[in-house]
């Protein structure tokens, strides 16, 4: 037992020495500026996380990306410096107010459920996100996605539903089931789906119900399967909060890879002129 944690250790120690490689060969890490934004959803206080390349000029596309049920972590701000580095302006998203991060599962439900009751309360947030980032000077406000993990996949997803102002998102390892009814004439958005095979919290079921409302309001949307992997499977934290919370989740860097690259594709069509 204690060999295989070691050996965890070791792997995710590995892809994270490995994904700050890859993003520092795309754009060198000086060159990544990072900043803590302040903006307000109604009364709720957000602290939100953006990250450019200042050695790009003139307009580049926004990617925001909503965090797994934790809150806006290390993690989450590790995906927009990754964004960044593609040439991206990235902003992580504070979805609960006031930076609020979750200790536990019990404490990320407490945080989570309003929204999973209210919809539209999650396309409140995100709204508010895309009026702070576009008040950078370079951001292109014809071409805005959203990305999300776990709940945040949930939550894009809900966002598109509703009509948010999005070219597209994509969703990795997020719920499919529930939110918003679709509706042909709020969807707008083109949907990345990056689904794990072996995902015990999204059911067959519920793969089966969100293609075919998918396929009947004729929404653009590309639904990809990576076999083997769990719910959780891009976070390198993944395999030991399962094994600390007793969660049917883990790390999978093979997906993690791979999905990742469909997500890069899947936005270069996206914002291409």
């Amino acid at each position: 037992m204690k060999s295989k944690k070691i050996l965890i250790h070791v792997l995710m120690l590995f892809v994270m020495v490995t994904t700050s490689l890859n993003v520092q060969s795309q754009s060198p890490a000086s060159s990544i500026r990072e900043e803590q934004v302040g903006y307000k959803s109604g009364n709720v206080v957000l602290q939100g996380f953006v990250a450019y390349d200042e050695n790009i000029k003139g307009k580049r596309p926004v990617v925001l990306v909503v965090p797994e049920w934790w809150g806006l972590n290390d993690y989450t701000r590790m995906r927009a410096r990754m964004l960044a580095g593609l040439g991206y302006l990235a902003m992580a998203v504070d979805m609960f107010g006031d930076g609020k991060i979750a200790a536990d599962p019990k404490e990320a439900q407490e945080l989570t459920g309003p929204f999973y009751k209210d919809p539209e309360l999650e396309k409140t947030r995100l709204d508010a996100a895309i009026t702070k980032i576009l008040e950078f000077p370079f951001a292109d406000p014809d071409r805005i996605a959203a990305i999300g993990y776990c709940f945040g996949g949930s939550v894009v997803l809900n966002a598109a539903k509703l009509g948010a102002d999005l070219k597209g998102v994509v969703s990795f390892h997020g719920g499919l089931a529930g939110g918003a009814a679709f509706d042909k004439k709020l969807f707008k958005a083109k949907v990345l789906v990056c689904h794990g095979g072996n995902d015990k919290f999204v059911s067959a079921a519920d793969v089966t119900a969100f293609k075919h409302q998918m396929d009947s309001i004729g929404a653009p949307y590309s639904f990809k399967v990576y076999a083997n992997a769990t719910h959780a499977f891009t976070n390198p934290d993944a395999t030991a909060n399962g094994l600390k919370f007793n969660l049917p989740i883990a790390y999978n860097a093979q997906a993690d890879h791979d999905s990742w690259n469909d997500m890069v594709v899947f936005l270069t069509a996206l914002f291409k002129k």
